[in-house]
């Protein structure tokens, strides 16, 4: 079923770090992995510089290599890692990685490393924005269990059809399977819901989704996936 909506974009700004990326425990596990002694005594306003400086000690690359272990080390081979230890100190790695839900973790640790090394990793870019949903009949259930790929589809609406979206997704934007949705929105979280109306913060890549800024307001159809049904 196809629902039409009116799509307003209350606010938007390019942001550096992704919001709540890097806690205290990934700072004291780094530092721990660095060989720092007792990290867990110092103050928080100490772990994060503590933690830049012990990794300037190391190769940019053998830096990388560390900070990769610790974000998405359980998810790749050694040899993997390896190779993107040396990718990541020119390349993009949050965008031109071919798996998608690995690019929130490769943005948050270049930009750790981008922050350590003053500059010499490639600057991390992403979008942090407001977008409010108000349905005209108060029906909001297509946004009720997974909400990724009705949002995916209502924002690829307010960009021109040459986006990297609609080039690369054209048929998950018109189908009802798009399991890419969620790697996509790096973080979907619900700030309001008056009824009729949601509103959601999205933070994301600029790769995706910075032609939304140019949006405003508009009106869109969307429509939710359908589950894929287990054979078994």
């Amino acid at each position: 079923m196809t629902n039409v909506f009116k799509v307003e974009i209350l606010s938007f700004e390019t942001i550096n770090e992704l919001p709540s990326s890097w806690q205290k425990s990934d700072y004291i596990a780094l530092l721990n992995d660095l060989d720092y002694d007792k990290p867990e005594e110092l103050n928080d306003a100490e772990l994060k510089d503590m933690c830049m400086l012990a990794l300037t000690d190391l190769e940019p690359s053998d830096a990388a290599k560390l900070v990769l272990q610790h974000v998405i080390g359980e998810r790749l081979t050694e040899g993997q890692i390896e190779n993107l230890s040396h990718e990541i100190v020119t390349e993009k790695l949050w965008e031109e990685y071919p798996e998608l839900d690995l690019h929130p973790d490769l943005f948050r640790a270049t930009q750790l490393l981008y922050q350590a090394y003053n500059g010499k990793f490639p600057r991390a870019e992403a979008v942090k924005f407001k977008v409010k949903i108000t349905s005209p009949t108060g029906d909001l259930s297509v946004f009720d269990n997974t909400p990724e790929a009705p949002v995916v589809r209502l924002l690829a609406s307010g960009m021109s059809d040459r986006s990297l979206i609609h080039r690369l997704f054209g048929d998950q934007l018109e189908g009802t399977h798009f399991p890419e949705a969620k790697s996509i929105l790096w973080q979907l979280n619900l700030i309001t819901n008056e009824g009729a109306s949601l509103t959601y913060e999205v933070v994301s890549s600029t790769y995706w989704l910075e032609e939304i800024k140019y949006a405003d307001t508009y009106e869109a159809s969307t429509h939710a996936d359908i589950p894929e049904v287990d054979e078994d």
